[in-house]
């Protein structure tokens, strides 16, 4: 595979090489490959398809929209468009009822960014310290996680918030619990400081997922949204991981009760396949339109990809799959933390719904966090399951465990046998 990489792919995460073997094929939550190995699919592919892969209803969608209608003039409308803007604001609580479609999360939160701009008339944006927005201009000049080394000077008026980390925290009270009120408090006398007197929005996730699946703690919405509306910011949520029931929830915001001005979706909204939206208020959305808003791409509003959304959503409503991802979210969380109390060097569990994080620590005896994480991935692989490690510095050892919301129990409990085998293993190597 790494002959393969080398001589035809550019390479383009540079802290690893592709995963071993070819994917030939993938059925619901498993995939498989050219030599005919099962992979248990815990993380959705690309953290997405959380009706599985090649889900009937979908296969079919891209199978009759394609004979009728899949790409037109960008300035054209088609009725998968119209219905789906409709149906998404039905999920939604009010004033989100405008939307546009997109391609990818990055692109959504590009277009999220520069409506922002446009509609305060400043430039300075607001992002976790261990943010991932995306890799074009503005979403990655807002993504601190990695990909800033090399590249030239980012775009000025970009600053990091500190991250409200409860397994490390680096501000705490008398009990030595993470204080995120005066946390957040000092990041934004820093953010003040060092502001113009331009700032225009912040973006974050509500579960930072690529850094590290940190839950924000309960109320710090709501807190963080009082910050931005007394600087006259605007609030985006990106909720690309988790949008549309993985957590639950419909969507992560609900258990805050904190809407924000501006919505992004993309990855569960396609389940799998290129479709992201941006959701805004009527008001923000002509106050755009007033100044000249322009984000014209080749696929916008495109009907075969907005036909894929609307049976996601049908499926979504149908199974219930909000429940769905509650209960097995229970047993994944619930198993993981067995888990736990059988191997020490895990240190934490966290997250919600489908949406879960489990940390290694290095134990007692030290060692390095980064390597056991990566030994842990590639024996899950050899057993045949498929995890994803969060690859930061001192982080390698947070696995993001994001299965199908339409696994089974027994696929759950599977997982979790696998990476019991996977730990024991390693742990006797160590």
């Amino acid at each position: 595979m790494d002959d393969l990489a080398t001589r035809d792919l550019i390479r383009y995460s540079g802290r690893g090489a592709f995963s071993p073997g070819v994917i030939e094929r993938a059925e619901g939550a498993s995939v498989f490959t050219e030599d005919g190995r099962e992979l248990l699919d815990f993380t959705s592919g690309q953290m997405s398809a959380i009706l599985g892969h090649s889900h009937p209803e979908i296969v079919a969608t891209v199978q009759q929209q394609a004979a009728r209608l899949d790409h037109l003039y960008s300035g054209m409308l088609s009725r998968p468009v119209i219905d789906l803007a409709r149906r998404l604001a039905e999920t939604l609580p009010e004033p989100l009822d405008k939307a546009l479609f997109l391609t990818t999360g990055a692109e959504s939160n590009e277009a999220a960014l520069r409506m922002a701009k446009l509609v305060t008339g400043k430039h300075e944006i607001v992002s976790f310290a261990r943010s991932w927005h995306g890799m074009t201009q503005a979403a990655a000049n807002a993504t601190y996680r990695a990909g800033r080394v090399g590249y030239g000077p980012a775009a000025p008026g970009n600053f990091a918030l500190p991250v409200p980390d409860a397994f490390h925290p680096d501000i705490v009270d008398s009990s030595g619990e993470l204080d995120w009120r005066r946390q957040l408090d000092l990041g934004f006398d820093l953010i003040d400081a060092q502001s113009v007197g331009s700032l225009a929005a912040c973006i974050v996730e509500p579960i930072l997922s690529s850094g590290g699946v940190i839950d924000l703690p309960p109320g710090y919405l709501a807190a963080l949204r009082e910050k931005c509306h007394e600087r006259g910011m605007l609030l985006i949520l990106d909720e690309a991981q988790t949008g549309l029931c993985r957590t639950g929830d419909w969507y992560a915001f609900e258990r805050d009760g904190v809407v924000p001005d501006i919505l992004t979706l993309s990855k569960t909204l396609g389940a799998g396949l290129p479709l992201a939206a941006v959701l805004t208020s009527a008001e923000i959305e002509q106050q755009a339109h007033d100044r000249g808003f322009l984000f014209f791409t080749t696929h916008v509003n495109d009907p075969l990809p907005a036909a894929v959304g609307n049976t996601v959503l049908d499926v979504l409503t149908r199974d219930r799959l909000d429940v769905r991802a509650r209960e097995l979210g229970e047993r994944l969380t619930g198993g993981l933390r067995e888990l736990a109390g059988r191997h020490p060097v895990i240190g934490d569990v966290r997250g919600r719904g489908l949406l879960v994080g489990l940390e290694l620590t290095a134990g007692p005896d030290g060692g390095d966090v980064d390597k056991l994480g990566a030994a842990v991935t590639r024996r899950c692989t050899e057993l045949g399951l498929h995890m994803n490690i969060v690859q930061l510095p001192g982080m390698g050892g947070t696995f993001r465990i994001a299965p199908p919301l339409t696994a089974t129990e027994a696929e759950i409990d599977r997982g979790l046998g696998i990476l019991d085998e996977a730990l024991t293993d390693v742990g006797r190597q160590q």
